[in-house]
């Protein structure tokens, strides 16, 4: 059986700093969802390293096992008890592939946050452009004002 761990500088972790510099940064939100993105690829790596070097294999993408952890996915509320019956009673095999699996899910939605953010970004700019532009309205509405 594998071990889910945590590792340091997570997805999740840049995830969540991400979202707490959003009121202040939002390059810096852009910075630290990219950087969750390329651990996610690195967990990626690792969990199909698992399976190369224990000749164990790798579920294809539209393989009937990967399709329906995806349809597993699309359900609602989605958390570990979702999963758990899986992790918790299949082999180390099983166990990556559903991870890979996930790990696709989320780099997919991750994918489509940072492209949503960079559009906003170059819509409404970050903060110190919003401060300037506030800025030069204020001076604006006090010199004709």
């Amino acid at each position: 059986m594998i071990k889910w761990y945590r590792r340091r500088g997570s997805g999740k972790q840049n995830i969540l700093e991400g979202t707490k510099a959003s009121g202040t940064s939002k390059e810096m939100e852009v910075k630290l969802r990219n950087v969750a993105r390329a651990s996610q690829e690195e967990l990626l790596a690792d969990y199909r390293d698992f399976l190369r070097v224990r000749e164990l294999r790798t579920w294809p993408k539209e393989s009937k096992e990967a399709l329906y952890v995806r349809k597993l996915g699309k359900t609602a509320p989605i958390n570990y008890e979702t999963y758990r019956e899986f992790v918790e009673t299949r082999s180390s095999e099983v166990i990556a592939n559903i991870a890979i699996c996930l790990i696709h899910q989320a780099n997919y939605l991750l994918d489509q946050q940072i492209r949503q953010l960079e559009r906003d970004f170059m819509n409404e700019g970050g903060i110190r452009e919003r401060m300037t532009r506030a800025r030069l309205q204020q001076r604006n509405r006090n010199q004709w004002g």
